[in-house]
């Protein structure tokens, strides 16, 4: 059978401020269209469905229209877990007559070991869990480590398994070898080591969520599909996109996503910067680089009027090294010795009449021991 393979679509989840709602109802439309135009059988969510285990009510609407949509109205098979994002209890809320449309959502644990049939496929769905949730389940307190408790799922797992059948696991954790990025939480299940992806083997395709890199892990058939959207400075070079699994094969194939806002790195002076015209779209989420050293007044909201989704500023050169003259003129008034500094500190800028006004009116206040 044929599927697609997506995760961590963190809905309700902003960038540096920005509300990223509207993004994610972009990047559906278009996991949608791929989805009915590679006539999938069925659609795997890898977990973390929401970005917090209590979400605004704007995302739980969002969310819900969108798996009504694939479910409901192109009444496609979902397959979904929960994430360590994810709230399991009220995520699995209406879960027990959801199967009747074959919208299968797995929070539990004990969920896991009966497998969801499709096809010729076996889907194994194993959300995220904490290592006393696995004690609990196999009444085992000598289950110390993830990868002690990962053989003893695993193996229940393959109790269950079909020799007729392909088996897939759906799965939310840090495998073995993987690698961050900024955006994800730096969590592995129950906090401890990474699962060994030699315990992964028996299945015929694994898909993977929790890591935002689709490229986090190198091996043929145990995948991230990462996040639809960028969510992170640190994942502006990294292209977002879903794959397309034959489990006959265990092959997958990547198909790219288009965001509406991309997230761009922008490096520059400031005054080339704010003169650019090629730059793409100013829209985007942007990170500057800053090549100048000196001090820029008001440069944030400079920028802004170019470029209205700034993300992050850095200096890239570092700020220049001031040197100040620590000898006082006794010749020189408070007045006078303020300007100065302002003079020095804003690189020849010399105080407006406000501001004057300001600091005579505090100097009197000083002098009167206010």
């Amino acid at each position: 059978m044929r599927f697609l393979h997506t995760a961590d679509w963190h809905v309700g989840k902003s960038l540096h401020g920005y509300d990223l709602l509207n993004e994610q109802q972009h990047i559906f439309q278009q996991i949608e269209a791929i989805a009915l135009e590679q006539k999938v059988d069925a659609i795997v969510i890898a977990g973390d469905l929401y970005d917090r285990s209590a979400p605004s009510e704007e995302a739980v609407s969002e969310l819900n229209a969108e798996l009504q949509k694939l479910n409901l109205h192109d009444q496609l098979p979902i397959l979904a877990i929960s994430g360590n994002h994810d709230s399991a209890a009220r995520l699995a809320t209406g879960d027990a007559w959801y199967s009747a449309t074959q919208f299968y959502l797995h929070t539990q644990l004990s969920q896991a070991f009966e497998p969801i049939v499709i096809g010729d496929t076996q889907f194994f769905l194993l959300p995220y869990f904490e290592l006393q949730a696995v004690r609990n389940y196999f009444g085992d307190d000598e289950i110390h480590s993830v990868k002690v408790a990962m053989e003893r799922i695993v193996a229940q797992m393959q109790d269950h398994f079909a020799p007729d059948k392909h088996q897939v696991l759906v799965a939310h954790f840090f495998a073995a070898g993987s690698s961050h990025t900024d955006s994800e939480t730096k969590v592995e299940v129950g906090g401890l080591n990474a699962i060994p992806v030699d315990l992964l083997t028996e299945f015929d395709y694994v898909a993977l969520g929790h890591l935002h890199n689709p490229n986090a892990l190198k091996n043929p058939v145990i995948k991230y599909s990462g996040s639809p959207l960028k969510m992170s400075a640190s994942e502006a070079e990294l292209q977002k996109g879903v794959r397309i699994v034959d489990s006959a094969i265990g092959e997958s194939t990547w198909v790219p996503l288009k965001p509406a806002h991309d997230v761009r790195i922008i490096k520059g002076s400031f005054d080339d910067l704010m003169q650019k015209t090629d730059e793409g779209d100013r829209d985007d989420f942007v990170v500057i680089q800053l090549t100048d050293q000196e001090m820029i007044p008001d440069v944030m909201s400079r920028l802004r009027q170019v470029y209205p989704r700034i993300i992050a500023l850095q200096r890239v050169n570092g700020p220049v090294q001031m040197k100040i003259d620590t000898t006082i003129d006794p010749a020189l008034d408070p007045m006078q010795l303020v300007a100065k500094f302002y003079d020095f500190a804003t690189d020849g800028h010399n105080l407006n009449p406000e501001q004057k006004e300001w600091l005579t009116q505090s100097l009197q206040r000083v002098q009167k021991g206010e």
